[in-house]
């Protein structure tokens, strides 16, 4: 699909990209979702069904698969 950015040449092709939110006081990672990038201008289009399961993700009172720490830039 060809990029949606004004001017760019560029094509969209899958990747995987990481997701970092804060929801509830807590931040949260989620590993490997599937985001459609702009091969020249690295643009990011997520499809409606991946955006809806990182939402039933936040909400989700199940325990996370793994835990890393969280440094804070001073």
């Amino acid at each position: 699909m060809q990029c949606t950015i004004r001017g760019c040449p560029g094509t969209y092709e899958t990747r995987e990209t990481v997701c970092v939110e804060r929801a509830g006081g807590q931040l949260i990672v989620i590993e490997h979702v599937p985001v459609d990038v702009c091969d020249v201008c690295g643009d990011m289009l997520f499809w409606p069904e991946t955006v809806r399961h990182l939402e039933a993700l936040r909400r989700a009172d199940t325990p996370p698969a793994r835990t890393a720490p969280v440094y804070a830039y001073a």
